[in-house]
């Protein structure tokens, strides 16, 4: 072995063997459910130069997930413009609302005054007008003579 060639590295081939699968031990209650023979990854088994076995699954490189359509408008656009939206209900409601609240104030304030107009000509009239006894006394003089500062009647 002290010869100066150079070692060319032994050359093996690539076995490829497929796992038989056992079913999972569940119990009697659980239904079994079937593997697919295509989601039992394939073992591959390597044969290093100096002699050695390795065996493992393939890795298969990591998919990125497809990413997802964005929408025309964002949702925070959308959120926002519905808040407007619903805004914009609340105020027309608040000014009917006002207004309503201004028209029932005019109303209430006429009739007030309108009662304060009637009772107070009634009262007006209560205290102005002539017609029938005033109370008191009423004294009819016919023929009075006043003799010495003294009324006889």
């Amino acid at each position: 072995m002290n010869d100066h060639t150079p070692r060319t590295p032994v050359q093996r081939a690539v076995e490829v063997h497929q796992p038989t699968p056992y079913p999972p031990a569940v119990p009697v209650s659980a239904p079994l459910v079937p593997v697919q023979p295509d989601a039992v990854p394939t073992v591959a088994s390597i044969v290093l130069p100096d002699g050695r076995v390795v065996t493992g699954y393939a890795v298969e490189p990591a998919r990125r997930e497809p990413v997802a359509a964005k929408p025309a408008v964002s949702r925070a656009a959308v959120n926002v413009a519905l808040g407007g939206v619903g805004f914009l209900a609340v105020c027309g409601g608040l000014l009917l609302l006002t207004s309503f609240i201004a028209a029932l104030t005019a109303f209430i304030t006429q009739l007030i005054i309108l009662a304060a107009v009637i009772f107070g000509g009634w009262i007006a009239v209560q205290i102005l007008g002539t017609h029938g006894h005033q109370g008191g006394t009423t004294v009819n003089i016919r023929r009075a003579v006043f003799k010495r500062s003294h009324f006889h009647g």
